[in-house]
C-alpha cells in the first residue's frame, strides 16, 4: 500500500512539473495600447442646441458632432451688412462727386448770400453818408458795417464750398471712405466666421470617448465638449528602466503580442524619452529599482493592423 502511495505521489509530481515546464515565460516588458487623443471645443460661447453623436461612436472627418446656438452672430451679420451699404455709398459719393441736385442747392445758397451782400453794401453806403451829415450815431453805423462784413464772409464761405464740390473729393476723403468700407467688410467676415463656429465638426476619423455637456447646457469658449482618439493612430507605450534601456534603440524592429488573442504585430521603436520620476509606469510589477531613471518607448505598427482588435489601455507584451 505504501509503495502504491509513493508511485501515485511521483505521478502527480511529474504532472505538476510538466505543467510548470509547459507554462510559457511571461515577458517582463509589459505595455499599454494607446491612441492619439483629441479634445474638441468651441471658440465662442453658446448653448448646446443639438448633439448628433453618442459616446463610443466612430465618426468620420467632417461629420457634424453638435450645433451650438449663438444668437448674437445673426445680429452681428446684419450690423455688418448695414455698415457695408453705408460705407459703399460714402465711397461712391466721394468718387463721383456731388449730384446735380446738390450742385443746384449750393448755387442757390451762393446766389442768396450774394444778394444779401449787395443789400448790405447799399445799406453801408447810405449809412456812411448819413454819418457824415450827423444824421445817425456811430453805433448805428457800426451795426450796419458789421452786417455787411458778415454777409461778405458768408459769400466767401459758400463760394469755397461750391468750388470744393465742383472739383470733387480730395484724395484723403477717398482713402477714408475706402477704409470705412474695408472695415465693414472685415466685420462681416468676422461674423461669418463666427457663424461657421455654430457647428462642431470632427477634425479627423475618430472615436468619441466622452461628451462633457448635455443639450441645453451652456458651452464656454475653450471648454472641451468632446474627447476621443484618432482611430488610425494606434501605438504602444512601454516603460523601461535605465538598467535595460540600452537593449533598445530607435528604429529597432520588434514584435508586440496581444496576450489575450495571441496576435503578433510587427512594430518599430519610434521614440525613446526619459520620464519624470512621478510619471505613469506601465509595468505591473516592480522590475526596477526606485533610484533608476525610467524611459518611455513609443512603438508603432509597421503596417495597418486591419481588423486586429486593440482596445485603449489594454495590456500588450514584447516578444522575447
Amino acid at each position: 500500500m505504501k509503495f502504491i502511495q509513493n508511485i501515485s505521489f511521483l505521478i502527480v509530481l511529474s504532472i505538476a512539473l510538466g505543467a510548470c515546464k509547459s507554462e510559457p515565460k511571461i515577458s517582463q516588458h509589459r505595455g499599454k495600447v494607446k491612441f492619439e487623443t483629441l479634445s474638441i471645443s468651441s471658440k465662442l460661447a453658446g448653448r448646446v442646441a443639438h448633439i448628433y453623436v453618442e459616446e463610443g461612436q466612430d465618426v468620420k472627418k467632417g461629420d457634424t458632432l453638435a450645433f451650438i446656438d449663438i444668437p448674437e452672430v445673426s445680429a452681428k451679420i446684419m450690423q455688418a451688412e448695414g455698415a457695408i451699404t453705408s460705407a459703399r455709398g460714402q465711397l461712391d459719393m466721394a468718387a463721383n462727386g456731388a449730384t446735380v441736385d446738390q450742385l443746384n442747392q449750393i448755387n442757390e445758397q451762393y446766389n442768396s448770400s450774394v444778394a444779401q451782400l449787395e443789400f448790405a453794401e447799399e445799406s453801408y453806403k447810405r449809412m456812411s453818408n448819413m454819418l457824415k451829415d450827423s444824421l445817425i450815431s456811430q453805433q448805428q453805423f457800426d451795426e450796419v458795417k458789421m452786417k455787411r462784413d458778415m454777409a461778405k464772409a458768408q459769400v466767401e464761405a459758400i463760394g469755397a464750398k461750391r468750388q470744393e464740390i465742383r472739383k470733387g473729393a480730395r484724395s484723403e476723403q477717398l482713402t477714408q471712405a475706402k477704409g470705412q468700407l474695408d472695415r465693414a467688410k472685415g466685420a462681416k467676415e468676422e461674423a461669418l466666421t463666427a457663424e461657421s463656429e455654430k457647428y462642431i465638426i470632427a477634425p479627423a476619423d475618430m472615436s468619441i470617448e466622452t461628451i462633457s455637456l448635455k443639450e441645453g447646457e451652456l458651452l464656454t469658449p475653450g471648454y472641451a465638449l468632446f474627447n476621443g482618439y484618432i482611430t488610425n493612430s494606434l501605438f504602444f507605450r512601454f516603460t523601461i528602466p535605465e538598467s535595460e534601456i540600452y537593449n533598445f534603440k530607435k528604429g529597432d524592429e520588434i514584435i508586440v503580442v496581444n496576450p489575450y488573442t495571441k496576435d503578433e504585430i510587427k512594430a518599430e521603436i519610434k521614440t525613446i524619452n526619459q520620464l519624470a520620476q512621478y510619471a505613469d509606469i506601465t509595468s505591473t510589477s516592480p522590475i526596477y529599482h526606485l533610484d533608476e531613471s525610467i524611459y518611455e518607448l513609443k512603438i508603432e505598427p509597421k503596417s495597418n493592423v486591419g481588423e486586429t482588435p486593440f482596445y485603449l489601455n489594454s495590456t500588450v507584451i514584447l516578444k522575447d
